[in-house]
């Protein structure tokens, strides 16, 4: 091989070198703005309901009722309380039920007694004896009414906190000013109140099982749709509150 066959060849290695070095800086390049793009988006999701997700969780419900010093047996609004209480435990609980009496107040007999009366509406709802306990507690405030407390712990739906404003929604010069992308608060009451109304928060997760169906209504409605007659409903007496015969 002569001298200037090898010099050819050098420089056409050294070229090729530097393409393959410019590919692999570009990419690198590329990858870098996206892993930066993708990275942006999961900080900062445009859909409300990830940014303020409801989330399960074990909470407590609790009902409070208030004993005076001079009254030691419970008041009908109360016994209908302590009943949907224990209806509700039936339903939803994750255990057992607690309840909890003052002590060391000027009530403390009245809120003992009635916190026999309590126990003994749970039992007669149907209630295990072993999923209720009763205990004492120590009232915070000395100003305030202590009250009988009911609690047992339940599953419950949340979402939030809101009110955060981690950038200003005024004129300023960040770049999160210019992306046209909504405020961080945005939807967080609406998640948070749908939260707070859904009736078992496990429906967030999964649908309920479907229960059988009527069937005497559902084989009438087909027996008069295999006559060719309307498989409408006919009440009785249905124009008894008609006023006028417009329409008719």
């Amino acid at each position: 091989m002569s001298v200037q066959s090898f010099a050819i060849g050098r420089r056409r290695d050294v070229r090729t070198a530097i393409r393959i070095l410019s590919v692999v800086l570009a990419t690198s390049t590329l990858v870098g703005c996206n892993a930066y793009r993708v990275k942006e988006t999961l900080e900062v999701p445009n859909d409300y309901r990830k940014r303020h997700q409801i989330g399960l969780r074990e909470g407590t419900r609790t009902v409070e009722l208030f004993i005076g010093q001079s009254r030691g047996s419970l008041n009908p609004a109360q016994r209908a309380d302590v009943l949907a209480f224990a209806q509700n435990w039936k339903r939803d609980s994750t255990g057992g039920i607690v309840i909890e009496v003052p002590k060391g107040t000027p009530n403390q007999f009245a809120a003992s007694q009635a916190g026999r009366e309590i126990n003994s509406i749970l039992m007669a709802s149907g209630m295990p004896p072993q999923t209720v306990a009763m205990r004492s507690y120590q009232p915070e405030s000395p100003a305030q009414l202590p009250t009988v407390r009911l609690n047992y712990s339940t599953i419950k739906a949340d979402a939030g906190p809101c009110g955060l404003w981690p950038t200003d929604l005024g004129p300023a010069p960040e770049p999160f000013y210019a992306s046209n992308k909504p405020y961080w608060n945005l939807g967080c009451a609406n998640q948070r109140n749908l939260a707070a109304m859904v009736d078992n928060p496990a429906d967030l997760v999964q649908p309920r099982g479907e229960t059988p169906a009527w069937t005497s209504r559902r084989t009438m409605v087909l027996e008069k749709y295999r006559r060719g007659e309307s498989p409408e409903t006919i009440y009785p007496n249905r124009d008894r509150a008609t006023i006028s015969d417009v329409g008719n």
